[in-house]
């Protein structure tokens, strides 16, 4: 790749980790507001959706329908991973976590990928990798356990911590689908395709639960959904993908270590949270962990 290109899709990703930095700011102003978010879930990635449709007819890109039953099996996978299942735990997991802890949780995301990779195959396991995993995971159970590595063991945490987990656990499985889509997709359309298919399972659960009546829903709540919409997914999601297929899913995770960095601090901003020194201390044993065990070449970034 040409070193303006690397520069470029270097930037995007760290603009897409604002933008998604953001979404945990807008996310908990939602799940604070709402007893029921699925319906603003489902609607943020209908906008999505056409907004990157938008733009592939724009440039000339053609939007056709997956033709084999493998690119139906990939489309409906990125959609129930990384937009249904974890648009679920998002939105109810901030209705009971401060935007800023939630995300200091997410930030394990880079390290469950690495470990995945090993257990399938994919990547080697070295002594720097499993120093930073053991890191990583004991600064993850200081956050879910607000301060108490030992929470998380003796079965303390609560439903919200759980459902954060969630957001891990979908967000790695969402990864490597979309690495495996982007071989058959491009990133626009992969994008374009998750969008719809999750905001259909989205906008199912929604009349399964209930009390939708946008009518009464404040500026507050259109305006956080417009911009997870827009920014959080059609931009950051794009770019993202994008920069899976160019520098490999490892090395893209990496930059995931800024999203927490800037959720916190734009939550101190913007909702005036403050989260307590073990919480925080927690948070940066995770970022060192996660940068000591992606801060070299894998086998996916030389597979790309």
């Amino acid at each position: 790749m040409p070193q303006t290109a690397r520069s470029l899709t270097y930037a995007k990703l760290v603009a897409a980790m604002f933008l998604w930095g953001g979404t945990w700011v807008a996310g908990r102003v939602i799940a604070q507001e709402l007893r029921a978010p699925l319906a603003v879930a489902a609607l943020r990635f209908i906008v999505a959706g056409l907004v990157v449709g938008g733009v592939m007819l724009a440039s000339g890109s053609r939007i056709a329908l997956p033709k084999t039953r493998r690119d139906w099996q990939l489309v409906w996978a990125l959609g129930f991973f990384g937009i249904f299942l974890y648009g679920l735990c998002f939105f109810f997991g901030l209705q009971r976590l401060p935007a800023g802890r939630g995300a200091l949780v997410v930030a394990l995301n880079p390290v469950v990928i690495v470990l995945l990779a090993w257990l399938i195959g994919k990547e080697g396991m070295t002594r720097r990798k499993a120093l930073g995993c053991a890191i990583a995971l004991a600064g993850c159970l200081t956050v879910i356990g607000n301060g108490d590595p030992l929470a998380l063991l003796q079965g303390t945490v609560g439903l919200g911590e759980a459902l954060i987990v969630g957001c891990v656990l979908s967000w790695t499985v969402y990864t490597f689908i979309g690495w495996q889509a982007t071989g058959r997709f491009s990133p626009l359309a992969t994008t374009f395709y998750a969008c719809f298919t999750g905001a259909i399972l989205l906008g199912m659960a929604a009349l399964l639960q209930g009390d939708i009546d946008p009518a009464t829903w404040s500026w507050q709540v259109w305006s956080g959904m417009l911009y997870l919409a827009v920014f959080g997914t059609a931009i950051a999601y794009t770019w993202f993908t994008a920069a899976v297929h160019q520098l490999g899913a490892g090395h893209a995770s990496v930059f995931i270590n800024l999203v927490p960095v800037f959720a916190v601090l734009q939550a101190a901003v913007l909702l005036d949270e403050r989260l307590g020194l073990p919480v925080l201390f927690g948070g940066l044993l995770v970022i060192a962990g996660v940068w000591l065990t992606t801060t070299q070449p894998t086998t996916l970034e030389k597979a790309t």
